[in-house]
């Protein structure tokens, strides 16, 4: 298993999350549907570690997290999660080829570093950026942009890819593009994916879709 959720509940001023319980195993594709404010967002954040469950437990790749420190947590984060977000969050300063590799700067063994360049050109062709390497995020598209950063998130071979309204600021064609490329791209690697998303095109694309309504998960279609 990739991924597992326990009985997850979360929990601010009022339940946003109930119980909720999944399972995520290598070559998986699940959407999460739902309208603003339901708690997508929150599960999925808890899915990466990025914040705690009130209760529960989320295990990930056969650890607990809750047994991680900090560190270790980031370790995790780094190397066994990609994230990918609405907005790109390119560094503006950098190339496209440089924002891309910004994963690595915590690595320190050169032959896995030279592995990963060489990973990341030949995603970068794969996903048809290969004439924008040496360009600036203000040179680019936003579709153009988006797609430099879901390479981003896979330069370092994550088990599994979480992905937050990544359609969300791109206009239909780009959106299409965008959505097309990612159930590729879960095939071609085999990673687990879990999106969150208002866009329905978007979700079936994804084997699975569930709706989160009243902080459970319901499954509403399996390709």
């Amino acid at each position: 298993m990739l991924a597992e959720l326990h009985q997850i509940a979360k929990e601010y001023d009022h339940p946003v999350l109930n119980g909720i319980s999944l399972t995520i195993r290598r070559g998986d594709s699940i959407a999460i549907i739902g309208p603003s404010g339901a708690g997508k967002s929150t599960l999925l954040n808890i899915l990466g570690t990025l914040d705690r469950p009130s209760s529960g437990q989320v295990v990930l790749n056969g650890e607990a997290v809750e047994l991680l420190d900090d560190n270790q947590l980031a370790d995790r984060r780094n190397h066994f999660i990609g994230f990918v977000f609405q907005l790109h969050y390119l560094l503006p300063q950098l190339t496209l080829l440089e924002n891309i590799l910004l994963p690595l700067l915590p690595e320190k063994d050169k032959p896995t570093i030279k592995a990963a360049e060489a990973r990341a050109l030949r995603l970068i062709d794969r996903v048809g950026l290969n004439n924008r390497i040496n360009r600036l995020p203000g040179e680019l598209s936003v579709g153009e942009c988006q797609r430099a950063a879901v390479v981003r998130a896979l330069i370092n071979q994550p088990g599994l890819l979480l992905a937050d309204e990544p359609t969300g600021s791109l206009d239909e064609e780009n959106a299409t593009t965008l959505g097309i490329l990612l159930a590729e791209l879960n095939r071609e690697e085999e990673m687990g994916m879990v999106l969150v998303t208002h866009s329905m095109e978007l979700a079936k694309r994804m084997k699975v879709i569930y709706r989160l309504h009243l902080g459970r998960l319901e499954k509403m279609e399996e390709a």
